[in-house]
């Protein structure tokens, strides 16, 4: 599968989605929004994110959920991951600066699809 194609998947949960101006964790969650994307945000830091409900974590969101971008230090995803694993989320793109040889080894060793990209260059690019 190419990087572009992980743009035809709909439901993006995005892990470190902020309020605030200057992070990539609003301009991610923002730009997925813009272009029509299911977007979920997911921070122990808000109620709200750009007007969506955030969850304080991924389990407890019970919809579809395609792809989880993660917009944080790899020592806090790779905690994450057990909630993608829990629940059976195949994909995960992790924003530069968000991996870790620990965390794609885990992630492959449950099955689940790394794309190490930034989304918003994937999306300027289509």
């Amino acid at each position: 599968m190419s990087q572009h194609e992980w743009l035809e998947y709909k439901n993006w949960a995005v892990i470190g989605a902020s309020e605030k101006n200057r992070s990539y964790g609003r301009k991610i969650t923002q730009r997925l929004l813009d272009e029509g994307y299911n977007v979920i945000p997911v921070s122990r830091n808000y109620d709200t994110i750009l007007g969506e409900k955030s969850y304080q974590k991924l389990t407890e969101y019970d919809g579809p959920i395609d792809v989880v971008d993660f917009v944080i230090s790899p020592s806090i995803g790779i905690r994450i991951l057990d909630d993608v694993i829990e629940k059976g989320i195949k994909k995960i793109l992790l924003q530069p600066g968000s991996a870790s040889a620990a965390l794609i080894q885990k992630a492959k060793n449950h099955d689940i699809e790394v794309l190490e990209s930034c989304v918003l260059v994937l999306l300027s690019e289509k």
